[in-house]
């Protein structure tokens, strides 16, 4: 008799799916069985991430092209997923940037800081706002994609730094509330990740860094693929990805 799969017949929602940690996530779910509703920007790039999970995993995909600052945007994504598959088992909130805050404060673009607040801080909320009704049906899990940024000062990056304190503030204070309605919700906290993005005027972490050198997308998504597999009796607040050796090779 076939076994079945930990996420089988369910549904996850993914935010920042074109790429990164979001498509290495998009991945690691359909790994376990369910079908995935990719949502991004890039329209193009969500086209191929969603034929390569369709193709190794042998599950459905919905592709959503959408801005996670709009909010308008966010709530009819969600509508569709819901319209097109039924339900809403898993949402991934991982859509974010870095900001170009790496100067003294007084030179910190503007539209830069607005748009950083926009994506991290008001796409985050948009997201959980639509879709905790949807969660709350099925006793589903909510997971958030923090940052250590947000656990400890960033001189370099006090804007970023700040906007993934917010995250990680948001996140513990909705667990009462949506415990209450049997809403599992995690944060997963990753070190420095080897993925596209970049501060303005910086190389990329995946031009930066060495493979093996910091985390690869496929480690943070494999941490949130454990806490989707949360059953309702229980659930994990929060998960930290580093290296083994970060603390010695980073100074702690």
């Amino acid at each position: 008799m076939a076994t079945q799969l930990p996420l089988q017949n369910s549904v996850s929602f993914i935010t920042g799916a074109s790429s990164g940690i979001g498509k290495a996530t998009g991945h690691a779910l359909a790994h376990d069985g369910a079908d995935v509703a990719l949502l991004a920007r890039r329209e193009e790039r969500l086209r191929s991430v969603a034929a390569e999970i369709e193709d190794e995993h042998d599950v459905e995909t919905l592709i959503i092209p959408a801005d996670v600052g709009d909010e308008s945007q966010v709530e009819a994504a969600i509508d569709l997923t819901v319209d097109t598959f039924g339900r809403i088992d898993v949402v991934v909130s991982n859509a974010g940037v870095p900001g170009s805050d790496n100067q003294p404060l007084p030179e910190v673009d503007l539209e830069d800081y607005r748009t950083l607040m926009r994506v991290n801080v008001d796409g985050t909320f948009y997201v959980a706002h639509n879709a905790i009704p949807h969660l709350a049906d099925v006793g589903g899990n909510l997971i958030f994609v923090g940052s250590f940024d947000g656990h400890y000062p960033r001189t370099r990056s006090p804007t970023y730094a700040a906007s993934k304190w917010w995250v990680r503030g948001f996140a513990h204070s909705l667990a009462g509330p949506a415990g209450e309605q049997g809403i599992g919700v995690t944060v997963v906290n990753p070190a420095k990740v080897r993925t596209e993005i970049g501060r303005s005027g910086e190389p990329s972490f995946k031009e930066r860094f060495e493979p093996g050198e910091v985390l690869e997308p496929s480690d943070v998504a494999q941490a949130i693929a454990f806490a989707a597999r949360q059953e309702r009796r229980a659930t994990i607040s929060e998960l930290d990805i580093y290296t083994r050796d970060k603390y010695s090779r980073e100074g702690f």
